[in-house]
């Protein structure tokens, strides 16, 4: 039996899978976001209640596949910790860890929308925008941890004769103009505001648009040419055939309907069915990943 979990800011979700990918015990707990020593009970606990020869944790943050060194924003007891290492220790069994996003693409690409595709370049429309890419049953990364993180580096650029025409918003990041400002659920909040002058939250938007507002449409609209055009540069270069979609804006079927549509007009080669889909496996993706991974 092996111990899977999928880390986030907020909740540590871990679950107990047979041979056959079938989960078989759940448990969600509170992240204990700044305590190590309560991280590692969460993981102890659990060991305890269910016995396993392994562990293999999705985690929200960039995993450096030389290092095994974490960098994670939003979870400070395992920021610059080689988790993996430390957790294997502490619990005295072996532990993989891998990007949250990786696992995410890992599971759709074994059991999900991407089950038969060469390589699946996945991506996440969440709080912020993340991907990973995987090609034959493999997660491909670089220096860093970085894989498939398509939502960082300057894109969009001011007008040096109209400043204001375009989004430029800056990026948690440190710079300004990436991707992750407008193609995220907050992205579309942030588009739509400047558009408009007016707020409102993510749902509102494409719920509105769905139901035919013209102020949310035009905000949709712009949001899939502003992000669809990249992920078609994106295929291009990497020659995936499939784009499971996860994150809030996955919910959001005629946002995602009308992303396939942008990004299928603006590949070199005509695609008759959808590439850019909803993922498959919903809550399920991160822990699935992590059971793909730890194999």
């Amino acid at each position: 039996m092996r111990l899977c979990a999928d880390v986030g800011g907020s909740f540590i979700d871990i679950a107990a899978f047979d041979g056959d990918a079938r989960i078989l015990w759940r448990r969600k707990t509170a992240t204990p976001v700044g305590d190590w020593a309560a991280f590692v009970a969460a993981f102890a606990d659990a060991v305890q209640a269910v016995p396993c020869d392994s562990v293999s944790i999705a985690t929200a943050g960039l995993v450096d596949p030389t290092s095994g060194k974490v960098t994670s924003a939003n979870i400070p007891c395992i920021d610059g910790r080689a988790l993996a290492r430390d957790l294997s220790a502490a619990l005295a069994q072996p532990v993989r860890v891998v990007n949250d996003a990786d696992a995410f693409v890992l599971a759709e690409a074994a059991m999900g929308v991407g089950q038969g595709h060469e390589r699946v370049f996945g991506i996440i429309l969440g709080t912020g925008v993340g991907g990973g890419l995987v090609e034959r049953g493999r997660i491909v990364s670089g220096a860093g941890g970085i894989g498939g993180e398509w939502g960082h580096g300057q894109v969009i650029h001011a007008s040096p004769v109209a400043a204001n025409a375009m989004p430029v918003f800056p990026c948690g990041c440190g710079r300004h103009g990436c991707l992750d400002t407008i193609g995220s659920a907050r992205g579309l909040e942030r588009l739509h505001r400047f558009l408009h002058g007016v707020d409102a939250d993510s749902i509102a938007i494409t719920r509105g648009a769905e139901a035919g507002n013209a102020k949310a449409y035009a905000t949709v609209a712009w949001f899939c040419d502003l992000i669809g055009g990249s992920i078609a540069m994106l295929l291009h270069a990497v020659s995936a055939t499939i784009v499971p979609v996860g994150g809030g804006l996955a919910n959001a079927t005629g946002l995602i309907a009308a992303l396939d549509a942008r990004v299928r007009a603006n590949l070199l080669t005509p695609v008759a069915t959808p590439v850019v889909v909803p993922g498959r496996l919903g809550d399920e993706a991160g822990l699935i990943g992590a059971f793909v991974a730890g194999k």
